[in-house]
């Protein structure tokens, strides 16, 4: 598999109509971008983009505002392939320091024209899983028990 296709970025500019109250960047709007990369990160992938719908956000972890005007970019890492399943690992930065804003686990599941889940037929190699083993191990734990 091409390694170039597990890794992606985007970018977004923080507008004053993405801020909450309290003039920070409200989580909703950042929760839409992440959802986003992380769409983008799987059908890069697969590259079906019709096929890919979110099925579960496994969480955001918010550890410092974004504010108007900040540029936020948000890199996304395929961290597990299930059967019908894709992980995706999305981490946003303020663009100017590279801080940590916030990260989270995205699943998407690729579904046929009927919405009904078909196999991807991909498989992540041994090398890239333990370059990142750790998202890897976050991912697992999200899945639904069996």
């Amino acid at each position: 598999m091409d390694e170039s296709l597990l890794v992606s970025t985007i970018s977004h500019l923080v507008r004053p109509e993405d801020l909450n109250h309290h003039g920070t960047l409200f989580a909703g709007q950042m929760a839409k971008w992440l959802v986003e990369a992380g769409l983008i990160a799987a059908s890069r992938l697969t590259g079906k983009p019709e096929d890919v719908v979110c099925v579960q956000l496994n969480g955001m972890n918010f550890r410092k505002p974004a504010n108007n005007g900040d540029l936020i970019e948000i890199q996304s890492k395929i961290a597990y392939l299930g059967t019908t399943s894709i992980t995706v690992f999305s981490q946003a930065v303020r663009a100017r320091d590279k801080v940590i804003l916030v990260s989270n686990l995205a699943t998407f599941v690729i579904v046929d024209k009927q919405n009904v889940p078909y196999p991807h037929g991909l498989k992540l190699g041994e090398d890239y899983i333990n370059r990142i083993r750790d998202i890897y191990n976050e991912a697992i734990k999200t899945r639904p028990a069996r």
